[in-house]
C-alpha cells in the first residue's frame, strides 16, 4: 500500500467581500499587482514562492450558514519582514487582531482583520524558508 499524504498543500485561500470591487482594489494595492484571474463575482490572484491563489469572492456567493463577520482560521502568509508588513496592512485600514509575537526560535507571528471581516496571518517562519531552498537548490 503506497503512503499518501491527506493533506497535499495549500491549493486556494477563498476570502469573502460584500464589496468585492473594492475588496479587489486592496489587496491589489497590498500585493502590488493586479488578480490574474477575473469573473463575474471572483477574483484571483497568484502570490508567493509557490504561485499559491488568493481568491475573493462576492459574499453573495458564500457557503449556507457562514456568518458574517470576522472569520474562524488564522492562515499565515510568510512574509520577510513581519513588522514592516505589520505596519503597512494596518495603514492600509486593516485592524490590530494580534500584534507582532516572537514565538522563539525564529518565529515571528502577527494577525489583522482585513477591511472586509477576513483574518490576515503573516509570519516569518524559518521552517518555510529551509522547504523553499530545498526546492531552489535542486535538492
Amino acid at each position: 500500500m503506497s503512503q499518501t499524504n491527506t493533506l497535499r498543500g495549500l491549493t486556494t485561500i477563498s476570502f469573502w467581500a460584500t464589496d468585492l470591487i473594492a475588496a479587489t482594489k486592496w489587496y491589489s494595492e497590498l500585493l502590488g499587482f493586479a488578480p490574474y484571474f477575473e469573473r463575474l463575482g471572483y477574483v484571483e490572484f497568484r502570490l508567493g514562492d509557490y504561485q499559491h491563489e488568493l481568491g475573493i469572492i462576492d459574499s453573495r456567493y458564500a457557503p449556507d450558514g457562514l456568518t458574517a463577520g470576522t472569520g474562524g482560521a488564522v492562515v499565515y502568509w510568510h512574509v520577510d519582514h513581519v513588522e514592516a508588513t505589520f505596519e503597512k496592512l494596518l495603514s492600509m485600514g486593516a485592524t490590530l487582531l494580534d500584534a507582532p509575537i516572537d514565538r522563539g526560535q525564529g518565529f515571528i507571528t502577527a494577525s489583522v482583520i482585513d477591511p472586509f471581516g477576513n483574518i490576515l496571518g503573516i509570519m516569518y517562519n524559518p521552517h518555510y524558508l529551509k522547504v523553499l531552498d530545498t526546492f531552489t537548490s535542486g535538492e
